[in-house]
């Protein structure tokens, strides 16, 4: 009992001295000194003052707000409808959409890319179609003036067709698109020459997109690397004169188009169409395409596969299903061939019928 009597009084004696250091009156006069310290030490001595703070804040925000109720005023609700006097139908891609072809129906209601109310032309779904009264023409010989020589044309290439050139448009699987008109006009205003580098779909048929961008801008192609082209804006070009172009706030969902490949082609039973389509699925593939590849060779490769196979597979498993098919559609049309499969990345082809005489393909007409 003395034991444990004695451990209690040495706790409580050395809980004594805390107790009372805790326990120290201090005065009302002390405490404010110590916060007016702490707060000097604390501050940060470029700290803004609370003073000035919500009436600087204040004052943006109400001009803000009055600049944002201003009313419109009549000149700009006059712009509208807007007026183009460019002599072909607007579209969102020129060069791979094929105007012959028409849509079987639509994915999306009808609604104007334009903007609604914004464009003279009704749109179709698919164009704007020109107006009956613009019947302007761009005269080519006028905007493009004398021919240029050979020293010039490379003094142009060396200046504009090197890879860190600042006028550069890359031309993607879209070709040659509305809005990219516009982007031309831009560059063309402190340049006399436009790079444009093509990748994609648009690269199979060059000559296409050539003649677009010719025909839509009144340019002209002076060098073509590839897939590499150099377009000229010509002698007599004044940017202050230059064509209105209204642009395409989003862009429209493709139409619904007939059916690419058949169930039976043509010229074939539907077992031999089967028998086809195993063979080329079995066959070594000719070529693999990337995406956004440059394609430039592979029509001649196609026709130089059909001279020694009747069937033939190209591996597309790294491009998209939707580019796969457009590559399909190209390959139809400019070899020419019979589509058969478009199957987990693998494109089937057909050479189709042969006569003896002529040796030429006979192929019935999809469209």
């Amino acid at each position: 009992m003395l034991k444990l009597l004695s451990w209690r009084r040495h706790t409580v004696s050395s809980q004594t001295p805390i107790s009372l250091s805790f326990s120290r009156p201090k005065s009302h006069h002390h405490n404010l000194l110590n916060q007016e310290t702490l707060d000097q030490d604390s501050d940060p001595p470029f700290s803004p003052i609370k003073s000035h703070s919500p009436t600087s804040k204040s004052a943006p925000e109400h001009k803000k707000k009055e600049e944002n109720n201003k009313p419109i005023e009549p000149t700009e609700k006059a712009q509208l409808p807007v007026h183009s006097d460019l002599p072909f139908d607007f579209q969102y891609s020129y060069s791979e959409t094929n105007p012959m072809v028409k849509p079987i129906s639509f994915r999306e209601p009808r609604f104007s890319p334009f903007g609604p109310g914004r464009l003279d032309r009704k749109w179709t779904g698919y164009s704007a179609p020109v107006c009956a009264e613009v019947k302007n023409e761009v005269d080519l010989k006028e905007v493009q003036g004398s021919p240029l020589s050979e020293e010039e044309i490379e003094e142009l290439v060396e200046k504009y067709g090197h890879d860190n050139c600042n006028s550069q448009i890359n031309l993607g699987k879209g070709g040659v698109t509305h809005n990219m008109l516009d982007d031309i006009h831009n560059h063309w205003k402190r340049a006399e020459a436009v790079r444009i580098k093509c990748l994609g779909v648009p690269t199979l048929d060059m000559d296409n997109v050539i003649f677009h961008l010719e025909d839509k801008t009144s340019g002209k192609v002076i060098s073509r690397r590839t897939n590499v082209l150099l377009l000229y804006r010509g002698r007599n070009y004044d940017p202050k004169q230059r064509p209105h172009i209204p642009l395409m706030l989003w862009k429209p969902l493709a139409p619904i188009y007939p059916r690419l490949v058949k169930n039976v082609a043509d010229g074939l039973t539907f077992e031999e169409t089967k028998e086809m389509r195993n063979r080329g699925l079995n066959s070594p593939p000719i070529m693999r395409l990337t995406r956004n590849g440059v394609y430039v060779s592979v029509m001649e490769k196609v026709r130089e596969a059909f001279k020694l196979q009747e069937v033939v597979r190209i591996d597309c498993s790294g491009v998209d299903t939707s580019d796969c098919k457009k590559i399909g559609v190209k390959l139809r049309d400019m070899v020419p061939c019979v589509p058969l499969l478009f199957k987990n990345g693998q494109i089937v082809l057909w050479r189709g019928r042969k006569d003896e005489n002529s040796n030429t393909v006979n192929q019935k007409s999809d469209t």
